[in-house]
């Protein structure tokens, strides 16, 4: 479905990293550009990616010409921000996006598949939002319908969208699971790097 646009979330000052997370490297890739390559993967061109800390650094590496990078002043006003930086820049992009699929950059473990059978459950009520099931509660990868965009623009906060999430009866949980690991420090880093070697 090429009328989504896929919003990965990564300007975060990777305080409990001590370096920028975005740029550790995994096998011969960073971080980052192990989630934009699903991205592209799923969607190309219509990939979006909100940096803020060390924005300057992590685009003097990182070089993907399908990408669209947006910096985000306020990223130390935590994820909300980011999500209002990125909908409102795909909002003037004026194209008839009928979501956005909100992604994590410190997710690399999600699989493509579970990307598309999101965006397959989407495209059957294009009005519902898909979030993913972590058990106790609901959260990203998610997509919401673009009817949300203003919402989605309206928020604060380090939650990011789970208030909308877990507070709406307009969402559908996608009954599939995925490695929901997100790497915040380096023992996650290495407890990743073992289990992909497994």
């Amino acid at each position: 479905m090429k009328n989504i646009a896929i919003l990965i979330l990564a300007a975060g000052k990777s305080s409990r990293m001590k370096t920028p997370k975005q740029l550790v490297k995994i096998g011969t890739n960073f971080l980052i550009e192990t989630v934009l390559s699903k991205a592209k993967s799923i969607n190309t061109n219509h990939v979006y990616c909100v940096l803020g800390a060390n924005s300057v650094l992590i685009r003097k590496e990182i070089s993907s010409s399908d990408v669209h990078f947006i910096y985000n002043a306020k990223f130390n006003e935590g994820l909300s921000a980011s999500i209002v930086a990125g909908v409102s820049e795909i909002e003037l992009q004026h194209i008839n996006y009928e979501g956005v699929l909100v992604l994590l950059g410190d997710q690399p473990a999600i699989e493509k598949t579970y990307l598309k059978a999101m965006i397959a459950l989407f495209s059957k009520d294009v009005s519902k939002i898909i979030a993913s099931d972590y058990g106790k509660k609901l959260g990203v990868p998610a997509i919401f319908p673009k009817s949300y965009f203003s919402e989605l623009k309206k928020m604060s906060g380090d939650l990011g969208a789970q208030n909308i999430l877990n507070k709406n009866s307009n969402v559908v949980s996608l009954k599939k699971q995925t490695n929901f690991i997100d790497i915040d420090t380096e023992e996650d880093l290495q407890a990743f790097k073992k289990s992909i070697l497994k």
